[in-house]
């Protein structure tokens, strides 16, 4: 086959398209689409200016219990993807929907879902399970699935790069900071523990998501003040996290803005958010009993050295330490930013979600899809 591969990566409102060569370098992109766009005009009018392609990866955030790797899509998988909407309704029928467009647009091209969730199949039942009703568990698959599964793949295969060290022989803590964010216990290359659960609202802070929160407090406040399910979804999703701490915004860098200008729920927002992710990353840790390097990716791990800074700081019982040079010098690329003496390595990671994914495209389609 051609070996450069379209990589659409589609959010709940929004469209990332890459043409990924054999070396990995980017030969064409297009971020949008712009509110009003059909979605089939937008990528005809990409694929008009690109080269031919030959295959396509598409990111399906949720893959439920049963896809736990890529899959090449026909009628009979894409009516499989059709029951896992209800566990990720904003975001599974948008990457549905994309793949049916791509596939009418590119007939005899192979288009092949990657899941953010199968990264985390690998997970110990004492990982996934939630002590519910064995019913819940049984009859509804409530356990923990995971996401970024991408992201902390990538990232912990280019930490091994970095570290120059094979994969197979280290335990990583990937933090995936974001919007989203959530951490995975990488050990041998495999996931063994994630903070993200069923959901992903689950976990550590984030910009409009609450992260974990005692559901006796959520069940209350529904009662309390009358509220229907899906206003406590809303509330939870959208008015949570740095937003509903600060009263400012769920952006980072305007929190930690009034967090220095003196503002005192800018400073809590800030301070939770750190407290809850030193506590993870120790809880990762644990789950290894042990870690070898920290692993800081996302728009927020990339480009937050404070964050990053004070994070390792908080662990420097488990032997990690920030060489504060590096860690200001390393805004969005790659590096080792502790000591070479450190005990625990810290590194910076650029999330390349479609490099992962065209990785595993390829290789499915090298044995047969």
């Amino acid at each position: 086959m051609d070996d450069d591969v379209l990589i659409a990566n589609p959010g709940s409102s929004s469209l990332k398209l890459r043409v990924i060569g054999p070396d990995n370098a980017v030969l064409a992109g297009q971020d949008g689409p712009e509110p009003g766009d059909d979605l089939a005009d937008v990528v005809d009018r990409f694929l008009d200016g690109t080269p031919s392609v030959g295959a396509v990866g598409v990111r399906v955030v949720h893959g439920g219990p049963s896809f736990g790797g890529p899959l090449l899509v026909d009628d009979a998988v894409h009516d499989r993807l059709t029951d896992l909407d209800e566990l990720a309704p904003l975001h599974n029928p948008p990457a549905r929907a994309l793949i049916q467009v791509l596939r009418r647009a590119l007939p005899d091209t192979p288009v092949v879902a990657c899941f953010d969730t199968a990264f985390h199949h690998t997970l110990p039942r004492a990982a996934s399970a939630f002590a519910v009703p064995w019913a819940w568990t049984e009859e509804l698959g409530v356990r923990r699935y995971g996401f970024h599964g991408l992201s902390h793949a990538w990232a912990a295969k280019r930490a091994a790069e970095l570290l120059a060290r094979p994969l197979d022989g280290l335990r990583l803590v990937t933090c995936h900071l974001g919007a989203g964010a959530s951490l995975a216990a990488v050990q041998a290359g495999r996931s063994i523990d994630t903070t993200m659960g069923f959901t992903p609202l689950d976990g550590l802070v984030m910009a409009t998501r609450s992260g974990a929160v005692d559901p006796g407090a959520v069940l209350w406040a529904q009662r309390r003040l009358g509220l229907a399910p899906g206003e406590v979804e809303e509330s939870l999703e959208h008015h949570s996290g740095l937003l509903g701490l600060s009263g400012r915004s769920g952006d980072l860098r305007v929190v930690l803005e009034g967090a220095a200008e003196g503002d005192e729920r800018c400073r809590l927002a800030v301070d939770v958010m750190q407290h809850r992710l030193r506590g993870a990353i120790a809880s990762m840790a644990a789950s290894m009993g042990g870690v070898d390097a920290l692993v800081f990716t996302g728009g927020i791990g990339e480009h937050a050295t404070s964050v990053r800074a004070a994070a390792i700081d908080g662990l420097t019982f488990l032997g990690a330490q920030v060489d504060l040079d590096a860690n200001a010098l390393s805004v969005g690329h790659d590096a080792v930013i502790s000591p070479p003496d450190a005990l625990v390595a810290s590194l910076v990671v650029v999330a390349r979600e479609d490099l992962a994914m065209a990785e595993e495209v390829r290789a499915l389609l090298a044995h047969g899809g």
